[in-house]
């Protein structure tokens, strides 16, 4: 039975906005929240990809898992860059900060694949960085996070390292069915990298976390990382470049709300014009293309 693409992929988007909800309520160190992400979601993947696998689906060769798994690497870091800024400036202003990634998507198709960027792009790109300064709350009392400017500033680098992860796993992501294996080898690296850190930097680590928080974690693994994204996977590819800019833009516009309702984050006025300008931004790259194919280029 094939699934009608659309209201899969706003089942994914909210499902996906509970991510930073999870991460504050499991109260946590950023890096046992990454890694337990994608490691509880392994068996899961797993066993769906068997099944598949059961049913007829090849596998895939040994490179293009070697490629997932070091994309998945980059899925790692974003987790923790990402978990560090909910943890300064609150789970909807740094979610909505992350979703700028789609400007640094349309720069590196500029850098890497001489793909000029688009006059959206070029106008996005000043508006991201002003809604950005006004979300950092520009030193008033008022601004909520322990630590705004710094939470700004991993939620950027957050949003840069998840356009790197996307634009090598968007190449891997070619079938049309449910793509249990990719996300898995991804989830694999992502694992890797993050327990990697855990175990070197964070005194705060836990491998074993405690039973309420094992509880939200897991809820993360496999609400997020398993259903959430497998949707998304499945749905986008299938979608216009509108439907897809509303997807896109969804997730941090509820994880906003489910802050506000569930967490009690107030954003000052100011973060909230930070947050307008940002998503609005995000919205006119989304709907009119990040970047356009330089010369000599050929589909």
């Amino acid at each position: 039975m094939t699934l009608a693409a659309r209201p899969v992929a706003v089942f994914g988007a909210i499902v996906i906005s509970f991510s930073a909800i999870f991460f504050r309520l499991a109260d946590v160190s950023s890096a046992t929240a990454s890694f337990h992400r994608p490691f509880l979601a392994l068996p899961f993947l797993l066993a769906i990809t068997l099944l598949q696998r059961s049913q007829g689906r090849p596998a895939r060769l040994a490179r293009e898992r070697l490629a997932s798994v070091a994309a998945g690497a980059l899925m790692g870091v974003a987790f923790l860059l990402w978990n560090v800024a909910i943890s300064a400036i609150g789970a909807g202003l740094a979610t909505v900060l992350g979703n700028s990634q789609v400007i640094f998507v349309g720069l590196a198709a500029w850098v890497l694949q001489g793909e000029r960027p688009s006059r959206a792009a070029l106008l996005g790109i000043p508006v991201v960085l002003l809604g950005a300064l006004a979300t950092s709350g520009l030193g008033g009392e008022a601004a909520y996070g322990d630590a705004p400017l710094s939470g700004v500033l991993f939620g950027l680098a957050n949003g840069l390292t998840y356009a790197a992860f996307l634009i090598l796993f968007r190449n891997l992501n070619r079938g049309r069915g449910l793509a249990a294996g990719l996300l898995g080898d991804a989830s694999l690296g992502a694992a890797l990298v993050t327990l990697a850190i855990g175990l070197t930097t964070e005194p705060n680590f836990q491998l074993v976390p405690q039973p309420a928080a094992a509880g939200w974690l897991f809820a993360s693994a496999i609400g997020p990382q398993v259903i959430g994204w497998l949707a998304i996977l499945y749905a986008l590819p299938r979608l216009p470049a509108l439907d897809t800019s509303v997807v896109l833009l969804l997730q941090p516009v509820l994880t906003v709300l489910w802050a506000w309702w569930l967490l009690a984050e107030t954003p000052s006025v100011v973060q909230l014009v930070g947050v307008a300008l940002v998503l609005s931004a995000v919205a006119i790259v989304s709907v009119q293309g990040g970047a356009k194919p330089g010369r000599g280029h050929a589909d």
